[in-house]
């Protein structure tokens, strides 16, 4: 696996994500056997950024990579977020909160169920309206003096979010989604990024495993999986999205990979850091080879000129806590 950079924090250019280990796409159940199999024959492959938050599970997955990386420390850049989970008397998850108390309580909480002594990129999950980002990144740059984090992260900020950050202190990543399905912030946000010496991760890169190929009908999901109230995945929408997959599926065959690889490297090209999750260790597996899968330029111009998803990437609530 090869190596790029986060600011100045090395990790492999394609990650792991592990919410889909214990939330939101758990379908049946979850396996943390094979969960932490997983995560071990990612090590194996040299995929060192394992991504996480206090707020899968809540909290289950940090205990799940915590225990993945028990006897592999040194193995894994662990990468885990806050601000989703209000602490304290009367909190709980969903709700937004960036002050300097209840960071502090979420990294307390992160450090002790990951096992570890320091945080390698904390990020920021959702931007916090009522705590300015000045504030928020000032904390954080104090518990990094501290030795509690290393690298400094922000989630779904805008560029003006990101670029008063970066003016208090070294912003490592922002993690963001882009796939072949999302691309709104190859406008401002990743330029942004580039112009300031920020790495960007990319979250939901395989389009909530639309871009797969797999999933044809909401009869495929579980009952309580949440993409079953995704706009993206419905009526009209999920027609049109079926018909964009088809495309990447043409230049996979052409590509001699899956669509799920062609997807990711297209990623690659753009010097994003992809995070696919999985919670097997087959998909694990497909999904690292393609580091080293090599496209060439008409068909990344193919992929270029593909339309965007139908549908917008939340329902109307979640969309209102992106790009802040």
């Amino acid at each position: 696996m090869q190596h790029t950079t986060l600011g100045t924090l090395e990790v492999s250019r394609i990650g792991l994500g592990a919410m889909t280990m214990s939330a939101f796409y758990t379908g049946a159940g979850t396996d943390d056997a094979e969960s932490i199999r997983t995560i071990h024959r990612a090590l194996d492959l040299g995929v060192t950024l394992i991504d996480t938050a206090e707020i899968y599970g809540p909290f289950t997955n940090e205990e799940l990579v915590g225990r993945a990386i028990k006897d592999r420390r040194d193995e894994a850049v662990v990468a885990t977020k806050f601000g989703n989970y209000r602490h304290g008397e009367g909190g709980g998850p969903w709700q937004r909160d960036s002050t300097p108390t209840n960071i502090r309580l979420a990294i307390e909480g992160s450090l002790k169920r990951l096992g570890i002594d320091t945080i390698d990129l904390y990020y920021q999950h959702r931007v916090d309206p009522n705590v300015p980002i000045e504030d928020v990144v000032g904390t954080l740059a104090d518990l990094r003096d501290e030795g509690k984090l290393a690298h400094i992260g922000l989630s779904e900020a805008s560029a003006d979010t990101v670029r008063r950050a970066a003016a208090v202190t070294p912003i490592a990543a922002l993690q963001t989604e882009y796939s072949l399905w999302t691309r709104d912030v190859e406008e401002e946000i990743l330029p942004t990024c580039r112009e300031l010496g920020i790495g960007f991760v990319a979250y939901s890169p395989l389009g909530r495993g639309f871009l797969t190929g797999k999933l044809r009908s909401l009869d495929e999901l579980a009952d309580d999986d949440f993409r079953r109230n995704n706009p993206r995945f419905q009526g009209d929408n999920l027609l049109k999205n079926i018909a964009l997959v088809e495309h990447v599926e043409q230049i996979a065959a052409a590509a001699e990979a899956t669509p799920a690889q062609v997807a990711l490297a297209w990623l690659l090209s753009k010097r994003v850091v992809p995070i696919p999750g999985t919670k097997r260790v087959e998909r694990l597996e497909e999904n690292a080879a393609a580091d080293a899968i090599a496209m060439t330029a008409e068909q990344l111009r193919l992929l270029d000129e593909l339309p965007p998803a139908a549908g917008e990437r939340y329902p109307e609530q979640g969309m209102t806590t992106v790009n802040l």
